[in-house]
């Protein structure tokens, strides 16, 4: 059973999420069954993304740890390199290097295991840190704690508007956007959401080629392709960003990606997730919505650099993209309005389990002869 599903290509994403379910209590099994991966396969990523746990308390994972061992070698390896250069230049790296490593990782691990792992003593890290703050740094910090205790004080219902407000009665003399910022950097944000309204550009929407003319008809797999974005909202972290792109003729969502900005890396991803994935040969035709995104000089970019051929709805004709319009309808009938999803991460492994688990390969669709995406892509692979 698990050498029949060897041969498929799966990203960084899907490998993490299905480690996700199986540290949260899914069997392998199941998890071969629900997904179409073997078991050979899932033990494999396990052991990959897994957290190890070391003896202060905190993890890391295999990869993570291999990674940061390989970033130590280099910067041995390039200060060996100076040294053969200037032989003033010391074999071991530098206190500096090894500090600026720790900075960048401090977030995910423990000081403690970051100075074990790199042989430094935490009192040298930490008389690094020493520094006379200044006089930005600490209005900042004093304004960051005032910005909290007001926020605290409203139950997380004010945002920056009326903080700012309230900030400004009490004599602070700060400009919103500054209140805006420091509420960013400290992840301050208000718990109402608001009832989304599409954005509406005061741009002229110029008229693209249109390849498709409505024409969804193929006679296999990754000849047109279609994409765009909708709009998932969570509770504690507001609008979420879905961007999906689907093969006309299997109706599988091929690839996508969820992310809390809406931006053109969003696009790309999505897409650049759906190119490894099909390894498409040249011409094939990609089509959007008249988004900013989709018409980006970057996203475009994109597209030449695989050889695909761009095409675009007429502005104001969701007909022109209806069959990812109706996936996103379907989508929001079958899981995201029966739900409320408490913030991100929850609503990025409900949308993991909905595409990979149940609309790609459960889900039988009256217009490709009532079989799933996945049946009926795995038969026209096989054929060929």
């Amino acid at each position: 059973m698990g050498n029949q599903k060897t041969g498929k290509k799966f990203n960084e994403d899907f490998k993490k999420m299905i480690v996700d379910l199986y540290n949260t209590g899914s069997s392998v099994k199941d998890l071969s069954s629900e997904y179409g991966v073997s078991d050979v396969s899932i033990y494999s990523w396990v052991k990959k993304y897994s957290p190890i746990s070391l003896e202060d308390g905190s993890s890391v994972t295999s990869d993570d740890y291999n990674k940061l061992q390989k970033q130590i070698r280099r910067l041995q390896e390039e200060n060996e390199n100076l040294k053969k250069g200037y032989g003033h230049i010391r074999k071991k790296v530098s206190r500096n290097e090894l500090v600026s490593v720790i900075d960048q990782h401090k977030n995910q691990y423990s000081i403690q295991t970051l100075c074990k792992i790199l042989k430094i003593p935490r009192s040298t890290y930490y008389r690094s840190l020493q520094h006379v703050e200044s006089n930005r740094d600490q209005e900042n910090k004093e304004l960051t704690k005032k910005i909290m205790e007001i926020h605290t004080e409203s139950k997380q219902r004010y945002g920056a508007p009326k903080i700012h407000f309230i900030l400004q009665k009490e004599g602070y003399m700060v400009s919103l956007k500054r209140v805006q910022r420091l509420m960013k950097k400290a992840g301050i944000r208000s718990i109402i959401s608001k009832k989304y309204r599409p954005y509406s550009s005061k741009q002229k929407v110029e008229e693209q080629e249109n390849l498709l003319e409505q024409d969804f008809s193929t006679s296999s797999i990754n000849e047109k392709w279609v994409a765009d974005i909708t709009y998932i909202h969570t509770i504690k972290n507001g609008w979420c960003y879905l961007a999906s792109v689907m093969g006309l003729h299997s109706k599988k969502v091929i690839g996508y990606s969820f992310s809390r900005t809406m931006t053109t890396d969003l696009v790309i991803k999505a897409l650049d997730n759906a190119y490894a994935i099909q390894s498409p040969k040249e011409g094939l035709v990609i089509h959007t919505d008249l988004g900013t995104q989709y018409t980006s000089e970057e996203f475009k970019g994109y597209v030449q650099s695989k050889g695909m051929k761009q095409s675009f709805s007429r502005k104001g004709c969701p007909y022109d993209n209806a069959c990812i319009e109706s996936f996103h309808a379907i989508l929001k009938k079958e899981e995201i309005n029966n739900v409320k999803y408490i913030d991100y991460p929850t609503a990025k492994k409900a949308l993991f389990q909905y595409i990979e688990g149940w609309y790609n390969r459960k889900r039988i669709h009256s217009s490709i002869g009532y079989k799933t995406p996945q049946e009926i892509e795995d038969c026209i692979r096989h054929i060929a």
